[in-house]
């Protein structure tokens, strides 16, 4: 019997402008608090983030948290 369940989306963004632990702490609640989003990893040290979701995320929404979005990886 198939199963109705999808599997998660994870979509990596590059991101300027995050310099500090308080940059990621901020993205992360912001980010995570949207509606679908599972989990949010910040790597400062690349200028990247990776949300997981339930689907496709909004790239305008993600956009909204304060960050500027370069692109996704």
């Amino acid at each position: 019997m198939p199963s109705n369940v999808t599997a998660p989306v994870s979509t990596t963004y590059a991101v300027a402008g995050m310099s500090c632990g308080h940059c990621s702490a901020t993205l992360t609640r912001v980010v995570g608090e949207l509606e679908g989003v599972t989990g949010v990893d910040v790597a400062l040290d690349t200028g990247r983030v990776t949300v997981t979701s339930a689907a496709e995320p909004d790239d305008a929404a993600i956009a909204e948290a304060g960050y500027e979005l370069t692109g996704r990886v």
